[in-house]
């Protein structure tokens, strides 16, 4: 076995595949499983002078103190891993027989005290991590309701409205309700406050007329590269690794083209699926918990002798590109404003930008659409993704350019907060650190926030750690 965050990110993409579903459910697994796993070894290196020190801890704990009772045996770093992502996936996935990738993993590793030690420490980590999710409002199941005035969201076929709950969601990064209303949340499609507004303007038959020519199913204005586009950041379809999978999977690409290691892959992964969580939850709160939850351009075309706007003219017939395994059209089933890929996608972005320290660094994607099998594409940096997975929900009929635009920006602001609050190390008990206190590395580490009596320095990226004082909302 190499890299056990690897081997745990892939069984990950493999549930994702057999469990299928809406993302912002995916997303918050992949949170719970990489979170538990970095606070399994974040609990480990805060007991390794034999005691509990915060100030060797590689961060200040998620979900709270993972000490298991007893003396410690230096515990074996890669089973507390190991243990970790298989209690988290086994407790939401309970369908799904993880004992074999279980078994996968700890192949080689010696049945002795650090193993059993490694063991305990994974499985509390594990366990914190689901019993502190348990409350945090994802079991909501309220039912949604449409509006059935010209410009709302209604089901197009494909299905009821899925996770309409999804935006209260309690936050990863613990943005209050009000900051996430406050900070993460778009002005309303084109800055129009009510409905009636909206389907008047020219903006709005502009988008709804461009999503017309370039997302249709036949007789479009795309070019074969939009198509391609299209496809190649669907996976839409349940059996793919879904929005978040191939995010993940971009992940993995960049990290083995950088050379990461166990530990590196550690803090990347986490930081990432914290992101992408707390992205899914922003965009649902946009697409469900504002004035207008905004029709899909499939109902806007087909229904457009409805919205009063002389720009736009009906086309009943009209679908999306967007299609099934069978060729069948259809649009999901969840309002378009704001888009959730475009969201997902530009959180992950900025994330590996923060990370890494740059943006420009060029990679190779791959992708599980089925109508994009064996398609690749390179992009020059990480935003050059974003913008285009963004864009590409335009191709494929299904969303509009607003969504697109504003779901980046959201997607931007989630993950900038995201870093100021998951992940940071304690230092210096005490007094205002200078940066070198925080220079423990060969990094640049700076005071970010007081936690409790000691100070915390939060990573800029993997060489460069800058000053940001974001006080608890």
């Amino acid at each position: 076995m190499g890299d056990h965050v690897l081997h745990w990110n892939d069984v990950l993409l493999k549930t994702y595949r057999m469990a299928g579903g809406a993302p912002g459910p995916l997303a918050r697994s992949g949170a719970m499983m990489h979170l538990a796993m970095y606070n399994a070894v974040n609990t480990i290196n805060c007991y390794k002078s034999g005691s509990y020190n915060v100030f060797d801890c590689l961060a200040i704990d998620y979900t709270g103190d993972n000490t298991i009772s007893g003396n410690w045996a230096n515990p074996d770093v890669e089973t507390a891993i190991d243990y970790a992502a298989h209690t988290v996936l086994t407790a939401l996935y309970p369908s799904i027989n993880f004992s074999a990738d279980l078994t996968a993993a700890q192949s080689g590793i010696p049945t002795d005290a650090s193993q059993q030690q490694g063991s305990a420490v994974g499985v509390k980590a594990g366990t914190n991590m689901v019993t502190y999710r348990q409350s945090d409002g994802s079991a909501t199941n309220t039912t949604y309701t449409p509006n059935t005035n010209p410009g709302y969201w209604r089901p197009t076929g494909s299905g009821d409205a899925a996770t309409p709950n999804w935006g209260n969601v309690r936050m990863f990064s613990r943005a209050s309700e009000a900051y996430k209303i406050g900070q993460f949340r778009p002005r309303l499609p084109g800055g129009y406050s009510t409905m009636p507004a909206l389907l008047s303007s020219a903006a709005y038959a502009s988008q709804v007329n461009e999503v017309k020519s370039l997302g249709r199913a036949t007789g479009s204005t795309r070019t074969a590269t939009q198509t391609q586009i299209a496809w190649f950041w669907a996976n839409d379809l349940d059996g793919t690794y879904k929005p978040p999978g191939q995010l993940f999977a971009h992940t993995r690409i960049v990290s083995a083209q950088r050379g990461l290691d166990q530990m590196a892959n550690l803090r990347l992964f986490a930081l990432v699926a914290g992101a992408m969580a707390d992205a899914g939850i922003a965009s649902w709160d946009a697409k469900y918990l504002t004035e207008i939850d905004l029709w899909r351009p499939e109902s806007a075309i087909q229904l457009a002798a409805t919205d009063g706007n002389a720009q736009t003219t009906a086309d009943t017939a009209w679908k999306p590109l967007s299609a099934d395994r069978n060729g069948v059209n259809f649009s999901p089933p969840f309002p378009a404003y704001v888009s959730g890929h475009a969201t997902f996608g530009a959180a992950w972005a900025r994330t590996m930008e923060r990370y890494f320290g740059t943006d420009a660094i060029s990679f190779t994607a791959t992708t599980e659409d089925p109508h994009a099998v064996g398609v690749t594409r390179t992009f020059s940096s990480f935003s050059a993704a974003a913008t285009e997975n963004a864009r590409s929900r335009i191709y494929l009929g299904v969303h509009y350019q607003w969504d697109a635009d504003y779901g980046v920006a959201t997607g931007n602001r989630v993950a900038d907060y995201v870093a100021t609050k998951l992940l940071q190390k304690v230092i210096n008990g005490g007094g205002y650190p200078s940066a070198a206190a925080c220079d423990e590395t060969g990094d640049d580490w700076v005071y970010a926030q007081q936690i409790y009596s000691a100070y915390s320095c939060r990573q800029e990226s993997a060489s460069s750690w800058t000053l940001v004082l974001y006080p608890w909302p």
